[in-house]
C-alpha cells in the first residue's frame, strides 16, 4: 500500500466509501476485526455505517487501493455521556506509516471539540505495539480485563482498556499537534 502520512488525510465516512469499507473489513484477519465490536463482516453493515452512522463519528484513510484505515468515535449515553469510545483498525500492509496515529488524533480532536472529557480504547493485551501508539497520544492504562473477549476461534483473551483524560492531559495536546486552551 502506498499511502504515506505526508499525503494521508482522515476523511469523514460517506456513502461513497461503503463498498471500499466492506472490502477493507473483508480482507482483514479475524483478530483485527474482533475489537471493532460491530459485525463489520455483515454485508449490510458498511452501507448502514456510511449512510447513517447514528451518534458515532467515523473516518477512513483512503489509498489507491481503497480504505487503508478506519476509526469510529462512539459517545457514551446517560451517566457516561462525558465518555467516548474509540475504535480503530489499520490494514496490516499500511501499518507503521502513521495512519493509526493520524486516525487517533482526528478522533481525539473531535472528541475534545464535542466536549468529551474521557476517551477510552480497548486493545487486546498482546498487542503491545498498538497500546504504545495510544500511550504516546496521552492514553493511560486503566484496566486489564482477564479473559474478557473471545476471538472468532473461541479462545479467551485479555483486554487492555486505555483512557485519555482531557482535563489531566491538556499539556499533551500541544504534542498532538493542536492547542485547546479551553479543552479542560
Amino acid at each position: 500500500m502506498t499511502t504515506s502520512t505526508a499525503s494521508a488525510a482522515a476523511t469523514l465516512l460517506a456513502r461513497e466509501h461503503a463498498d471500499d469499507l466492506r472490502r477493507f473489513f473483508d480482507a482483514l484477519p479475524d483478530e483485527d476485526v474482533t475489537v471493532v465490536k460491530e459485525d463489520v463482516r455483515d454485508p449490510a453493515w458498511a452501507g448502514t455505517a456510511a449512510g447513517d452512522p447514528g451518534p458515532a463519528s467515523r473516518w477512513v484513510v483512503l489509498s489507491e487501493q481503497g480504505v487503508a484505515g478506519y476509526a469510529a468515535l462512539l459517545p457514551g449515553l446517560g451517566l457516561s455521556s462525558h465518555v467516548g469510545e474509540l475504535r480503530l483498525v489499520v490494514a496490516r500492509n499500511a501499518r507503521r506509516q502513521g495512519l493509526g496515529r493520524l486516525l487517533a488524533r482526528t478522533a481525539l480532536r473531535a472528541a475534545l471539540l464535542a466536549g468529551l472529557s474521557k476517551i477510552v480504547v480497548e486493545v487486546p493485551a498482546e498487542q503491545e505495539g498498538t497500546a504504545e501508539v495510544f500511550r504516546r497520544l496521552g492514553f493511560e492504562g486503566e484496566a486489564l480485563l482477564r479473559d474478557h473477549m473471545r476471538d472468532r476461534d473461541g479462545r479467551l483473551r485479555d483486554l487492555l482498556v486505555l483512557a485519555h483524560f482531557a482535563e489531566e492531559t491538556s499539556s499533551a495536546l500541544s504534542g498532538l499537534g493542536f492547542d485547546f486552551p479551553d479543552a479542560t
